[in-house]
């Protein structure tokens, strides 16, 4: 990793010297007389870290210090000075500058004193690369879609992110509500923070409890030692509570002390603990008539819906289903190592007819079968589940029923021989040129 240095020095002796001893080192060095020409440098040029001379022609680089702290955080200061002056350098490092020299007797200082500084900006150089790793695998921009429903829970979210609010995401199975839940965190001031994430129909009342909110050792059969909760694992950061509909009624008074005042107990345990958390939560079920039924609590339910968002089904955003459907393809091609580069037009009519009750998660299972199956460039509709292509013929009448049924029967049977057309023919009982005729009419290669 190049460390880029800019030196500041009206000495123009001094600033050689300086500049060919830190070149020597493996630092890309640039330099400049005043401060202006310094304020131009880091406008148009990388700049980690400034080795600015304190007395100069056109400032003071204790001053000039803070004025790079504010407008460029991650650039590290050091400072030069010809003469040892106390209050400049408390000054200067009150300013944000890394350190303070004075020039000469701290000369052989300067070589060790970059090295750690640079070792400093090279952590924050991973820092924000980790972050936007982080942003682009869980950022706003990896959710599929165009059209008007998905793109306006997309601005929602995006505005409700940068906030402490609580948030509820709605929706049917499978409309993607955790992807919305991490994207929602890394993109709040937490994302350097824990994102744990808890499905509350996963376990019995006892169990959710203890997974919640950990327990103390002898708390009940089984527990040998004590145990933190995800709670605490989310201390500081977000916690995203999936299915909280199905959570027992007992235990919801519990998660709401801890929304109303940041405290709650270890099964088992008498002691308070504190964590500052963000909540968001989902659900797929319609919480309102949860409460007027008496399986949810109204405080609860307004404690964890301060901003709610409704994602929309699949079958709402049809347009999205072509987009999604190539997204899954190239993911699982990849994976599998197949060269599949395109869906046929039958089998995206296919896939844009169907109901999808599972959504896009249900989109995601198909469209990685169908991928395993297919030995062709281009996705075939007799890759397509039996169920999906038989929707389709339904809607077209017995003839293409008929079709689908012995395409589909047809590509098995190559599957069962390996290839093999004449052992494939036999054990349909067919002629071995109706079996050409018949690939060539369904396109199966």
């Amino acid at each position: 990793m190049v460390i880029n240095i800019l030196l500041i020095d009206d000495e123009e002796k001094l600033r050689s010297l300086l500049k060919r001893i830190i070149s020597l080192e493996g630092y890309k060095v640039a330099d400049v007389a005043t401060l202006a020409n310094a304020r131009h440098t880091l406008e148009t040029q990388s700049v980690d870290i400034v080795l600015c001379d304190v007395k100069l022609t056109d400032g003071n680089g204790v001053d000039f210090t803070r004025e790079v702290k504010e407008k460029y955080p991650s650039v590290e200061v050091i400072l030069l000075t010809a003469y040892g002056n106390l209050p400049d350098g408390i000054q200067a490092i009150k300013n944000g500058a890394f350190d303070y020299l004075v020039k000469g007797n701290d000369n052989d200082k300067i070589i060790p004193l970059l090295s750690r500084v640079s070792e400093k900006v090279a952590l924050q150089k991973r820092v924000v690369k980790l972050e936007q790793q982080l942003g682009s695998q869980f950022g706003f921009e990896k959710i599929i879609g165009n059209s008007p429903q998905i793109q306006g829970a997309i601005q929602l979210a995006r505005k409700v992110a940068p906030t402490e609010a609580a948030v509820l995401l709605t929706g049917e199975t499978g409309t993607g509500k955790e992807v919305f839940a991490q994207a929602i965190h890394y993109n709040s001031p937490h994302l350097n923070q824990n994102f744990v994430a808890l499905n509350c129909s996963a376990f019995s009342k006892e169990l959710l409890e203890s997974e919640l909110f950990g327990h103390k050792a002898g708390a009940f059969t089984g527990a040998n030692k004590d145990k933190k909760g995800l709670v605490e694992e989310a201390n500081g950061g977000t916690l995203f509570l999936d299915e909280i509909g199905e959570m027992p009624l007992e235990l919801q008074p519990k998660l709401l002390r801890l929304l109303e005042n940041g405290t709650y107990l270890r099964v088992g345990d008498t002691r308070e603990h504190k964590a500052t958390l963000r909540i968001i939560a989902a659900s797929n079920r319609n919480l309102q008539k949860e409460i007027a039924e008496g399986h949810f609590r109204s405080d609860l339910y307004y404690r964890i819906a301060v901003f709610s968002i409704e994602l929309p089904s699949l079958r709402e955003r049809v347009k999205d289903i072509p987009l999604l459907a190539q997204h899954f393809m190239n993911l699982y091609a990849g994976k599998t190592n197949k060269s599949i580069h395109a869906i046929s037009k039958e089998a995206m009519e296919l896939l844009k007819q169907n109901e999808w009750k599972g959504n896009v998660r249900e989109l995601k299972n198909v469209m990685e079968r169908a991928v395993i199956l297919e030995e062709s460039e281009t996705l075939q509709p007799g890759s397509l589940p039996f169920e999906i292509r038989q929707g389709k013929a339904c809607n077209n009448g017995s003839l293409y029923h008929l079709a689908t049924v012995e395409e589909f029967h047809i590509r098995k049977m190559l599957q069962h021989t390996h290839g093999n057309k004449a052992e494939a023919a036999r054990l349909m009982d067919i002629g071995l040129a109706t079996l050409y005729r018949k690939i060539e009419e369904y396109g199966i290669k």
